[in-house]
C-alpha cells in the first residue's frame, strides 16, 4: 500500500532530523551522559519536527544498544516502540483528549512501573488544548514524578500553557527551517524516489511549506502525479495564478484600469483558481516589493522567490512605500472578509477595484488618497500663478527669504490710439450714523502679522494655510524681538510644530523687520477671547484682564 512520503520518510535518528541541530545534539549528550530530565516540552510551529523528535527520544532512552546517543533500530525496545507493541510509550492528543478524567486516568496509570522498557513515556501532543482542570491534575505528578516516567509534550502556542507547567518542564524551541535547506532535502527525496523535480520547483515549494518540512513532503507528494515536476506544474497542482498572472493583474492596478484587472480575474476565476489564493500571492508580490525597497540586501527573505530581480525593481520603480502598505492593508482586509463572504468572486472584484482607485471607500487609507489628491491639485494650482508672479515686475528691495512677493500693480501705458475713459461722476457722501463710529485702522502688530501670514502662506499646506487664515486658530504678536505663534493645542499644535514651519516664520519675520526674530510657539485655548490692542480697549467702559 502506498504511504504518503511525509510518513515515508519520517526520520528514525536525531542525525536524521532536518534544520533542528541545536536540539538534536543537546539531546544526544543526554542520552549519552544518562543525565535526562523527566520532563520536556518542545515548543515550534507545525511540521518543525517537535513530535519526531519526541518519538527518537522515547526510543533512544529505552534502547538497549544507542548508538552516539541515537536509537539502534534493531532492538526489541525500537522496534516494539517504533511499531506501537510496547505499550510503556503512550502518545496522547490533547485536542481531543483534553479533560480532567483523561488526565486523571493517565496519572493512575502512570505510578506502574514499566513492563517491557526502562522508562514510561508519556507524549502529549498539542498540549496547550488541556482544560484548566486537566493541567492542574497533571501539575502534582508532572513535579514529583516516580523514577521510572518522563514526559515529553508539545505545542504550538506557548502562551496558552501555564507557566507551574513551563517551569516544571526543560525547554526547547524548534526554529523555522530555511527554504535552501528544505529545497535540499526535497531533492534528495525526489532522487530517491525517482522524481524529476527541477531546482527552482524545488525552491518553489520549500517557500511555500513556509518553514516546515512536513507541508514540504506534502506538497511534493501532491506534485507527483506530473512526469515532470517543474514551477508550472507546482502552479498547477496548487491552484496557483503563477508569477505571469499576477505580474499582469499588478500592471492592470498600477495602470488604474479595473476593467483590465476584472477581465483577468474572471479568467483565473474560470480557471478554478481559489479567490483567497490569488489575494494572498498578489500581496506576497507586494510584500515582496517593499522588501526590495526597504532592505535590498536581504534577498533570502523574499517569499516569492521566483520573480526576475529586474521585475521587483521595475515594479519599486513606480510605486511608494506608502502606496505598497496601502495595497497590503486592502488586500488583507478583503483577504479577511473572504471567510464569511458568500460569493468571494464579488469580493475580490471590489478589492481589485479599490486597489486600481485607491481614493474609494471610508477608511483611512482612502482618506488619505483623497487628501493626497487634493494636495496634488492644489499644488498644480499654484504653481503657474507663483509663475506669474515670478514674472511680473518686481518691488524695488529683491525678496531673498524665497516668500511670494506681493502683486504690484500693472503698468499704465500710454497708447495714442486708446480713448481715455471717462471718470465717473463723484457719488454724494453720505456722512455716518452718529451712532455708529467709524472703523479704526488695524494697528502696526496686526499689520505686521498679516504680512507675516502672507509671507508664510505659499509654503504651507493647504490645510494649515487655511487654519493661518482663522484668527480664532492661530495668532501672532511680536515682543521685544521675539514672535509669539500661539494656535489650538492637539492636532493644530502638532500641525505647527515642525521644523519648516518654525523656521518659515521666522524668516518672514526676519524679512519684514530687518533682523533677527526668534519664534516661540505656544497653545491657545479653545475659549480664549481675541487678542485686543489698547486702542480697542479703550472703547468699552469697563476692561478685564486674564
Amino acid at each position: 500500500m502506498y504511504q504518503a512520503l511525509y510518513r515515508k520518510w519520517r526520520p528514525q535518528t536525531f542525525d536524521e532530523v532536518v534544520g533542528q541541530k541545536h536540539i538534536t545534539e543537546t539531546l544526544k549528550n543526554q542520552v549519552k551522559s544518562g543525565r535526562l530530565s523527566h520532563a520536556y516540552i518542545f515548543i515550534g510551529t507545525r511540521g518543525t519536527g517537535k513530535t519526531t523528535c519526541a518519538r527518537i527520544l522515547a526510543r533512544a532512552v529505552n534502547c538497549e544498544h544507542p548508538v552516539n546517543g541515537n536509537p539502534c533500530g534493531v532492538c526489541p525496545a525500537c522496534r516494539g516502540i517504533a511499531d506501537g507493541s510496547v505499550l510503556d510509550v503512550v502518545e496522547l492528543d490533547a485536542a481531543s483528549n483534553n479533560g480532567v478524567d483523561n488526565v486523571r486516568a493517565l496519572r493512575e496509570e502512570a505510578v506502574f512501573s514499566p513492563a517491557a522498557v526502562k522508562k514510561r513515556v508519556y507524549i502529549i501532543d498539542e498540549v496547550h488544548m488541556l482544560s484548566s482542570s486537566a493541567f492542574n491534575a497533571l501539575l502534582k505528578i508532572l513535579e514529583e514524578p516516580p523514577e521510572h516516567l518522563m514526559f515529553i509534550l508539545a505545542t504550538t502556542e506557548l502562551q496558552k500553557v501555564p507557566a507551574t507547567i513551563l517551569s516544571r518542564c526543560q525547554r526547547h524551541t524548534f526554529r523555522r527551517i530555511d527554504a535552501p535547506e528544505i529545497a535540499k532535502y526535497l531533492e534528495y527525496i525526489a532522487a530517491q524516489e525517482h522524481f524529476s523535480l527541477s531546482h527552482d520547483a524545488a525552491e518553489l515549494i520549500a517557500r511555500l511549506a513556509d518553514g516546515g518540512v512536513r507541508d514540504a513532503l506534502s506538497l511534493l507528494d501532491q506534485c507527483s502525479a506530473y512526469e515532470k515536476i517543474d514551477v508550472d506544474a507546482v502552479y498547477s497542482a496548487m491552484g496557483l495564478a503563477g508569477n505571469k498572472r499576477v505580474t499582469d493583474m499588478l500592471e492592470h492596478i498600477l495602470s488604474h484600469d479595473a476593467a483590465a484587472a476584472i477581465e483577468e480575474f474572471s479568467a483565473l476565476w474560470m480557471d478554478g483558481k481559489d479567490p483567497a489564493t490569488f489575494l494572498r500571492e498578489l500581496g506576497t508580490l507586494l510584500r515582496d516589493i517593499l522588501i526590495s525597497i526597504v532592505a535590498p540586501k536581504s534577498a533570502a527573505s523574499l517569499l516569492t522567490g521566483t520573480y526576475d530581480p529586474a521585475a521587483l525593481a521595475g515594479f519599486a520603480g513606480r510605486m511608494t512605500r506608502e502606496e505598497l502598505i496601502s495595497a497590503m492593508e486592502t488586500i488583507q482586509r478583503y483577504s479577511a472578509q473572504l471567510r464569511e463572504a458568500k460569493n468571494p468572486k464579488t469580493v475580490v472584484e471590489l478589492c481589485l477595484i479599490s486597489l486600481c482607485d485607491n481614493t474609494l471607500g471610508e477608511d483611512v487609507n482612502a482618506l488619505r488618497a483623497r487628501v493626497s489628491r487634493l494636495e496634488a491639485v492644489a499644488a498644480g494650482i499654484a504653481a503657474p500663478s507663483s509663475a506669474a508672479a515670478q514674472a511680473a515686475p518686481a518691488p524695488a528691495p529683491p525678496q531673498s527669504t524665497g516668500f511670494a512677493p506681493t502683486p504690484a500693480a500693472p503698468a499704465q501705458t500710454a497708447a495714442s490710439t486708446e480713448k481715455p475713459i471717462p471718470e465717473p461722476a463723484p457719488a454724494e457722501e453720505t456722512p455716518p450714523l452718529p451712532d455708529e463710529p467709524a472703523a479704526e485702522p488695524p494697528t502696526e502688530d496686526a499689520k505686521l502679522w498679516s504680512a507675516i501670514c502672507a509671507a508664510v502662506s505659499p509654503r504651507l499646506t493647504p490645510d494649515l494655510r487655511y487654519v493661518l487664515g482663522d484668527s480664532s486658530k492661530v495668532r501672532g504678536r511680536l515682543e521685544n524681538g521675539v514672535l509669539h505663534v500661539e494656535c489650538l493645542p492637539g492636532f493644530v499644535y502638532g500641525r505647527f510644530n515642525r521644523p519648516e514651519v518654525l523656521d518659515g516664520f521666522a524668516s518672514a519675520a526676519r524679512a519684514k523687520c530687518g533682523h533677527d526674530v526668534r519664534v516661540i510657539l505656544g497653545e491657545l485655548s479653545n475659549d480664549a477671547p481675541a487678542l485686543r490692542s489698547i486702542d480697542e480697549l479703550r472703547k468699552f467702559k469697563e476692561v478685564k484682564f486674564i
